[in-house]
């Protein structure tokens, strides 16, 4: 955000922070977030690479092609080893896997709420 923008949001009674402080998450959970995020992301981007459909995934898996689709947008109730699990099953090696989780992921959105 340009910071002129952001001195009108703030004029206007507005504060402006990250997703993570207006959830007030921890260091800890924003990093699993994070991690999550580039999962799920890659999980998808993987998927379509080899061209396989989410049913066929979720086949490979032993899970379903619900659970593959909640996994994509990274659903919270989907746990880290079913990612890890559905990555390897898609080729992924595991110094691949650890460069995906290790990643400084995603720009941090800016959220404006009213004080």
């Amino acid at each position: 955000m340009k910071a002129s923008k952001q001195k009108k949001i703030e004029a206007a009674g507005w504060k402006v922070g990250s997703a993570s402080e207006f959830l007030e998450l921890s260091d800890a959970e924003e990093m699993l977030v994070n991690m999550k995020l580039s999962l799920a992301a890659n999980v998808k981007t993987m998927r379509q690479q080899v061209k396989m459909t989410q049913q066929e995934l979720a086949k490979r898996i032993g899970s379903s092609q619900s659970r593959v689709a909640k996994m994509e947008v990274a659903d919270g109730s989907v746990s880290m080893e079913l990612f890890v699990r559905s990555l390897a099953s898609l080729g992924v090696s595991r110094s691949q896997i650890g460069k995906i989780v290790g990643a400084r992921v995603v720009k941090r959105n800016r959220a404006t709420t009213g004080l």
